[in-house]
């Protein structure tokens, strides 16, 4: 054979050996995996199952990853509700805060904490002291789970029927309210609290139904006369399995000032669960709007 007949021979076996090795290379060569589905969900909401991407054919070049689902409602703020509860003597006026997203996920319930308003004021007090923008914020970073609020009004304090706020709380606006949005039902998701005269009653009514209160808000509490002197007496009476949890702040110019050290005297000697804090400040509405976010974030502490 020719030298000419023999690089003719060489280029061609060339031509045929190399698309055969650029062949065997892209077999073997590793395949991009697909990247994990990008969720911007809460931990503490639920997390909806991932769509997944379209797997690409041979025909057609790989689908683009889908966006990240946009949980937009958490940048709305929580929804204030109004309802008026028919009472045997007198209308109870009350005020609902929804969390953001609670339209969202119609199979979720939710812890409730009631907080009621001081002597003078109306039900709107721990809206107007900001209590829903607190909430808003610390649930939209994370900090406490998802959780409703009412506000009930105890409109008639300067009345003889005012003497019955209690009751109308525990066997009409409880019902009401527990019956018409999502929640729990179950004492361990259930808080009472209040300022002032609120505070009072919150003493009272969680003392009084520890089955239905697993946290009890005192927040600068004009204790009853009654309650006063049988208060120590109750104590006694909670089995241990019912302790509820108490939150005791007072500033130190309150007018009320004298009682709640001894209130915390007494709870600290039978070592009944609370925390106890005496602050800067009197008895006003200064001082409760500047603790408004501690007393959320206690309340939630145990709903995790």
């Amino acid at each position: 054979m020719s030298i000419i007949g023999r690089v003719n021979a060489r280029q061609a076996i060339r031509l045929l050996f190399f698309p055969f090795l650029f062949g065997v290379f892209l077999a073997c060569s590793p395949r991009p995996t697909e990247q994990p589905f990008p969720s911007p969900w809460p931990a503490q909401l639920p997390r909806p199952s991932p769509p997944q991407p379209a797997q690409p054919t041979a025909s057609a070049p790989p689908t683009a990853a889908p966006s990240p689902i946009s949980l937009s409602c958490l940048q709305q703020p929580g929804e204030l509700v109004t309802g008026e509860v028919p009472t045997p003597i007198r209308p109870t006026v009350y005020i609902v805060y929804l969390p953001p997203c609670y339209g969202h996920f119609p199979e979720r319930r939710y812890p409730l904490l009631y907080l009621l308003h001081g002597q003078t004021y109306t039900a709107d007090q721990w809206v107007r002291l900001g209590a829903p923008e607190v909430a808003d914020r610390l649930i939209r970073s994370g900090s406490v789970p998802p959780f409703l609020m009412v506000f009930p009004e105890d409109r008639y304090w300067n009345l003889q029927v005012g003497l019955r706020f209690g009751e109308y709380l525990l066997h009409d606006v409880m019902p009401e309210v527990e019956q018409r949005f999502r929640v729990h039902g179950d004492r361990r998701f259930r808080a009472i609290g209040g300022l002032s005269r609120g505070g009072g009653w919150a003493f009272q009514l969680g003392l009084a139904r520890p089955d239905l209160f697993s946290a009890i808000g005192l927040h600068s509490p004009a204790i009853f006369d009654a309650d006063r002197v049988t208060f120590e007496r109750r104590l006694q009476q909670i089995p241990p399995e019912l302790w509820p949890r108490i939150y005791f702040d007072i500033g130190e110019s309150d007018r009320e000032r004298s009682f709640a050290l001894h209130l915390e005297q007494v709870l600290s000697r039978y070592q009944f669960p609370h925390e106890w804090h005496l602050n800067l400040g009197a008895h006003d509405e200064t001082y409760w709007r500047a603790h408004v976010e501690a007393y959320l974030k206690w309340y939630a502490s145990t709903w995790r």
